[in-house]
């Protein structure tokens, strides 16, 4: 099954909010998954976090979680690597006390590196997290997404092959991918060919448990400017809903507009409709 997911608590949850009660808003409202959005801190306190893990689980919604964004597995810096790598170390492991089952990572900077020599000091990086992974927190997957801004490392090419070597999956956003190519990546035959070049990575079993991001989203020259709501957009979105239906893709599609529960809502619909 192909959920389509809802990044954070929906706008309209009501007062208090929080992750539980917006699990619970978005659920009435039709939703059936939630991505976390741990993009500044990650909650640390094991009864918050068991509470999420239970009401998912009650309602049957699956989780996924984004990873703070302070993170650069290619700097430099010993002190912010060091920090880079703990933030990314925490957000999995609180992810797995909430029961999520994967969490995405934008993994890091050029800084006017070449590509090949950055891929290789975040591949040293990740063998340090998963390490630690394997033994303290085996079940929730790490996901290095597809990035929107040319200066990131995040082509398709990149996340796929740094997963295949951990045997992990990435989360692959087609907005993004959008941006960073100034307009590519927006038809059918080009979604296509993402996911013949995923599966070529990763196998065919890999098509059933994506993390997968999609919104509307205004770019120029560097890629990615930032999210917009998905009718307001360049967007072929229905075309891509058609090509996750004709490919039987199954997982988590988290909508990344700023209409949060509405976007949402409009893909869910749209797809179950085709």
């Amino acid at each position: 099954m192909l959920h389509f997911a809802v990044a954070g608590v929906p706008r309209s949850t009501p007062r208090p909010g929080g992750t539980v009660e917006g699990l619970k808003h978005a659920h009435r409202l039709g939703i059936t998954a939630m991505e976390i959005e741990w993009v500044q801190n990650v909650p640390k306190n094991p009864d918050r976090l068991k509470e999420i893990r239970e009401t998912a689980g009650n309602l049957k919604m699956p989780l996924t979680v984004h990873a703070p964004y302070f993170v650069n597995l290619n700097s430099q810096d010993h002190a912010k690597l060091a920090a880079s790598k703990m933030r990314v170390l925490t957000a999995l492991s609180m992810a797995e006390l909430a029961g999520a089952r994967s969490v995405c990572v934008h993994a890091a900077f050029y800084t006017g590196m070449p590509p090949a020599q950055v891929y290789t000091n975040i591949y040293h990086a990740t063998e340090e997290i998963m390490d630690k992974k394997k033994k303290l927190f085996p079940h929730v997957n790490l996901a290095y997404e597809t990035m929107g801004k040319t200066a990131q490392f995040g082509t398709l090419e990149e996340v796929l092959a740094i997963s295949k070597e951990f045997d992990i999956f990435p989360c692959i956003d087609p907005a993004h991918m959008h941006a960073r190519t100034n307009g590519k990546v927006n038809t059918a035959a080009e979604w296509n060919e993402m996911l013949d070049t995923y599966e070529q990575y990763l196998g065919t079993k890999a098509l059933k448990h994506m993390h997968l991001h999609f919104s509307g989203i205004a770019y120029g020259a560097s890629g990615e400017k930032h999210h917009l709501p998905i009718q307001e957009s360049d967007a072929n979105w229905k075309d891509f809903l058609k090509v996750l239906k004709d490919r039987k893709i199954e997982g988590n599609l988290v909508s990344e507009s700023p209409l949060l529960e509405e976007d949402t809502l409009l893909l869910k619909n749209t797809f179950e409709r085709l």
